[in-house]
């Protein structure tokens, strides 16, 4: 193990892994670690049942690790992560009643479980959005005929009303139909308006799935399996499933103004 000279401290170099610190954490005796270093270290240390500075070889606790590292009721550092109660728990935590029948994972392991789930959820949501822009755009091509039959249908009143030799039916029906595909152009423009909302949420929930996969840790393995639940496919229905029905439908039905 390199030491810590004066000049690798000033840098915020990590002794263990040479590189800039990142997460800085320091010993009792004042030297710095990068946390993920110095985690791995009391890993690897602990099995001896000594936990030594590894610039100075003096002791210090595993409460160094600092929040989220250590476990608040036993002041032991965290192994595994509970899926049920979404908590780091220690060895002591593993024995208690509460966690029995639980389904626990090592940390290392959650990590990259979690890691794979978020961006296995990001790439189908992403697909879902390509699928919504689909829609939009046959939403607005619909909308662009609606007002072209509209814009028609102005001209066409306008040319019947200057005839002399129309029939009053024909004139009474023109109005009524003008009213109609106004109407669907009204609904055409709130379909529009709701996968665009969709769309919005969506992206959303990507940009936070992929953020959180690449930062995850310890630290944020509960943030990352909230952020699962919150966009579960049975949480997401509401947003845009019966809204793909929806507008599906509209496009299967035959037009009014046809």
């Amino acid at each position: 193990m390199l030491p810590l000279c004066k000049e690798t401290k000033e840098a915020g170099i990590c002794p263990i892994c040479q590189e800039c610190l990142k997460e800085a954490v320091s010993t009792n005796c004042g030297h710095l670690f990068c946390r993920v270093c110095l985690t791995q270290h009391v890993e690897k240390a602990s099995t001896s049942g000594a936990l030594c500075c590894p610039v100075c070889r003096k002791p210090y606790s595993e409460g160094v690790l600092g929040k989220g590292y250590i476990c608040l009721s036993h002041q032991k550092r965290v192994r595994m992560f509970c899926e049920e109660r979404r908590l780091l728990l220690c060895m002591e935590c593993l024995v208690s009643p509460e966690h029995k029948s639980h389904r626990e994972l090592a940390i290392e392991n959650a990590i990259s479980h979690y890691k794979e789930r978020l961006n296995r959820r990001s790439r189908k949501l992403r697909k879902d959005i390509g699928e919504l822009h689909r829609l939009k755009a046959q939403e607005e091509e619909k909308l662009q005929a609606l007002q072209f039959q509209v814009d028609h249908g102005n001209h066409r009143l306008e040319a019947e009303l200057k005839g002399e030799h129309q029939l009053s039916r024909q004139l009474d029906a023109l109005p009524q139909q003008h009213l109609d595909q106004l109407e669907e152009m009204s609904a055409e423009v709130v379909r529009i308006l709701d996968i665009s909302r969709a769309v919005a949420q969506l992206s959303s929930l990507v940009t936070d799935l992929e953020r959180t996969a690449k930062e995850l840790d310890a630290n944020t393995l509960k943030n990352a399996s909230d952020l699962l639940i919150r966009s579960a496919p049975e949480k997401l229905e509401i947003i845009y499933p019966e809204l793909e029905k929806k507008v599906n439908e509209s496009l299967l039905q035959p037009s009014s103004t046809a």
